[in-house]
């Protein structure tokens, strides 16, 4: 069985069991450029316009090598744009956002719809080009070299809540989405209908998943009232998969989501989603049993291993332990693949990195 069989019976989109749970991994840029060296093989970049999703989308080459059942493609930034460093270090992304680098990652320090007021404004600002020179070419060689072996998934993460966050900032759209100003709809509008052309880009050259991207939640709750996401955002969401659905019918919509969520999972089926992720560890609602119990027949669910603490901090025992849990309650009658909750960070050690895989490929396989 290869790696799209695999990750196509787990997802219940083609009859039958899974050999064993398909599994999943993201590297940050200094473990991708470890072992690609460590084992011969090039480590390409897409660079995205945000930096979380570049490290989701590079590295294919390598992570299959290593042992990733899927392959994750998006747009890049475009052959036209350059960075240009200010005196200070910052810079403009193609979005009209300062940025300069952080301690990790790199940070937006102005937002271009920092004074946003009404729907003009909105009207008035410019999104990326999405037919850029160079926005698909590394999607159209993915597809090319891994459709017959590897799902393919589309990453448009930073969708409609996250980017509008990074249009105007985090605080003055809670505000402003508590008090309905006029500019709101309109913004989260423009969002979806540019990440709806960059989805509609990515099933032309053949993936067959859109993963959305967007933290609706805290460690310890929602960041938004659940009437407030039901009236606000959850339209634009349902809008986007069945525009996704008018071109590729057996379309896979994935949901990325951070933080404590559960409260609004019966929302995300309804709007269409089919796979829940990243089931975050140690947040409210969370617990493998009570998802898997609740929503089982609704999602397919992807994630659920600690990559802030058990990764790099637990013991060889405790990973063990915690990889078999995972797998006999969330993966029991199929519906899971096995992934980090997030990108895993340079804490973790190469050797650890390679047990994480070697214990999820022996405790993953299901009985014939």
């Amino acid at each position: 069985m290869n790696s799209r069989e695999r990750v196509l019976r787990a997802f219940g989109k083609i009859k039958g069991m899974p050999d064993r749970v398909p599994l999943q991994f993201d590297l940050c840029k200094q473990l991708s450029d470890h072992f690609g060296k460590a084992m011969g093989i090039p480590v390409h970049y897409t660079e995205n316009l945000y930096e979380d999703v570049t490290y989701r989308i590079s590295a294919n080459e390598l992570r299959v090598a290593m042992g990733s059942d899927v392959v994750i493609t998006g747009a890049s930034v475009s052959d036209q744009y350059q960075i240009v460093k200010n005196p200070d270090g910052t810079w403009l992304n193609e979005y009209g956002m300062l940025m300069r680098q952080g301690d990790i990652y790199v940070e937006v320090v102005d937002y271009p719809l920092a004074r946003a007021e009404t729907k003009e404004d909105i009207t008035a600002y410019q999104f990326p080009d999405p037919d850029a020179p160079g926005r698909f070419r590394d999607a159209e060689m993915l597809v090319r070299k891994y459709k017959n072996d590897y799902l393919i998934f589309g990453d448009i993460e930073v969708t409609v809540f996250s980017l509008a966050h990074q249009l105007v900032g985090m605080e003055k759209l809670l505000v402003d989405m508590m008090m309905e100003r006029e500019y709101v709809i309109p913004l989260f509008e423009a969002c979806a209908e540019y990440q709806t052309q960059i989805g509609l880009r990515l099933i032309e050259k053949g993936v067959d998943a859109i993963w959305f991207g967007d933290d609706f939640g805290t460690q310890m709750s929602l960041l938004i009232p659940p009437e407030t996401f039901r009236d606000q955002l959850k339209p634009h969401y349902k809008r986007m998969i069945d525009r996704f659905r008018e071109a590729k019918p057996d379309i896979i919509p994935i949901l990325h989501c951070d933080g404590a969520v559960a409260e609004l999972l019966d929302d995300i089926r309804e709007i269409g989603f089919e796979v829940f992720n990243p089931v975050q560890p140690g947040v409210p609602g969370h617990l493998p049993k009570e998802m898997k119990e609740r929503f089982g027949d609704q999602f397919s669910f992807w994630g659920a291993i600690d990559q802030q603490d058990l990764l790099p901090k637990g013991t060889d025992e405790e990973l063990e332990r915690d990889i078999i849990e995972k797998i006999s309650i969330l993966g029991k009658d199929g519906g899971y693949m096995i992934a980090p909750a997030h990108i895993i960070q340079n804490d973790v050690t190469p050797s650890r990195i390679f047990r994480f895989i070697e214990l999820c490929k022996i405790h993953g396989k299901y009985s014939d």
